[in-house]
């Protein structure tokens, strides 16, 4: 078979870690899809048309959507935003979510434990006595579930925290270990401010960044500075070799190989084994909807369901945060906004029954009143969204490790295995381009 020439270094993915590092290493990018940016991706949709637009030229009447819902960017090192915000310009907003308790017909803001003052006033009281009381305890949780009831109290892991990771976890709240504890952070001073009508910011997003163009001017910028080869869907990786190969092209050899492909499918595609079960990954079907404003749309950026008929945990309102998600032509008040429901992987629906559920969790926020009238509905399916550990699991150390002394660096939210936000996926894939230049 006829191979391409050495490429020197070769990175698997085309999402901003990959990207990143592309563009620090002067490496080859190859990724499976004809666009950059992963589930950052943006894309636009027009009301007369089911046909996405990659480019916003268009913008008088088309909706913008991302692929993998709302992706704001958070946190990071603030090198990092300097140069996120030399390649395009960003704007600052300050965090605005809630919970909504369908059963009260009630928003409380997130984080929850720091807003008891909005809740009834049995569950408020009951819910602070919990808290208080387990304020110095010294229990190790082995499972989430565990934390959660630890950190929380019995009152609100009913109310919220149980019900909402049922449905967020897919089921595996129960059984995989503890994790992603600052994001909703415990603090008995916030939580008895809160309960007081006075409270704290808290959590990992208080502030995030957005670019004013939208994400795909940001993914654009980095891509433009690439060596990228799309339509390249990696089947394989020979490490005798030292060769990659495609469904579709020639052979690619390399020196070097970055991967930001989920861990677990780059060891199937090396053809390595760990001695370890690998863990767990929830899978999320997202809906994208555009359309005319519900009388009852919220103000919110993200809302979070601890209940819904069709089993979605989040509702995030891209409109709310950036007025250019809607066309740029006026007319009646409109509405952009993301609908999230998670699976295991193998569970997820086939592509013949997804648009019967994606006009199930439309209609529901129809019902409640967000939504008066949908112009436009896409959805996507992410199979590896969020990553998990089992307790006192080694797998994803072994894996990383059985990895790097077979010469492939793993990179990046999937690569590693690790839940971590744009800024730092793209500081994370830049140190590790310029490690790796010639």
């Amino acid at each position: 078979m006829a191979m391409t020439d050495m490429a020197g270094t070769v990175i698997l993915g085309g999402g901003v870690s990959g990207l990143a590092c592309g563009l620090a290493s002067g490496g080859v990018v190859l990724e499976a899809r004809d666009f950059p940016g992963g589930i950052c991706a943006s894309y636009y949709l027009a009301p007369e048309s089911d046909q996405p637009y990659r480019e916003s030229s268009h913008r008088e009447r088309t909706f913008r959507f991302e692929r993998g819902g709302g992706h704001w960017i958070f946190g990071g090192d603030p090198v990092v935003l300097v140069f996120l915000q030399k390649l395009t310009p960003c704007r600052r907003y300050t965090r605005n979510s809630a919970v909504y308790f369908r059963q009260w017909d009630l928003f409380v803001p997130f984080p929850l434990q720091n807003h008891l003052h909005a809740l009834p006033r049995e569950a408020r009281i009951r819910a602070l006595d919990e808290i208080v009381a387990r304020a110095h305890a010294v229990e190790t949780p082995q499972t989430m579930a565990e934390f959660l009831e630890n950190a929380f109290g019995p009152t609100l892991c009913e109310l919220f925290f149980f019900p909402f990771h049922e449905l967020y976890t897919a089921g595996l709240y129960r059984r995989i270990a503890p994790q992603d504890s600052y994001k909703t952070p415990v603090s008995l001073p916030a939580v008895l401010r809160g309960a007081l009508g006075e409270p704290m910011p808290a959590g990992y997003n208080q502030t995030f960044l957005y670019p004013a163009p939208g994400l795909d001017s940001l993914v654009g910028k980095l891509a433009e500075r690439c060596q990228i080869r799309y339509e390249a869907l990696v089947t394989g990786i020979d490490l005798e070799e030292r060769v990659v190969t495609l469904e579709q092209g020639a052979p690619v050899r390399f020196e070097k190989l970055v991967s930001t492909l989920p861990l677990s499918v780059t060891l199937s595609l090396a053809g390595l084994n760990t001695s370890t079960q690998a863990d767990p990954a929830t899978a999320v079907f997202v809906v994208n909807v555009g359309g005319i404003q519900g009388k009852n749309c919220p103000p919110y950026h993200w809302v979070y369901f601890p209940t819904s008929k069709t089993g979605f945990h989040r509702v995030g309102f891209y409109s709310n945060v950036e007025r250019g998600f809607l066309p740029a032509r006026g007319g009646d008040p409109l509405v952009s906004m993301y609908i999230e429901r998670s699976f295991l992987p193998e569970n997820l629906p086939p592509e013949k029954e997804q648009a019967k559920l994606a006009a199930a969790m439309v209609e529901e926020v129809v019902e409640l009143g967000y939504l008066a009238e949908p112009l436009v509905v896409h959805w996507n399916t992410i199979p590896i969204a969020y990553t998990w550990k089992w307790p006192n699991s080694s797998w994803q150390k072994e894996a990383q490790e059985l990895l790097l002394s077979n010469g492939i660096i793993p990179l990046g939210r999937f690569g590693r295995w690790n839940f971590q936000g744009i800024a730092e996926s793209i500081g994370q894939g830049l140190m590790a381009g310029a490690s790796l230049r010639r």
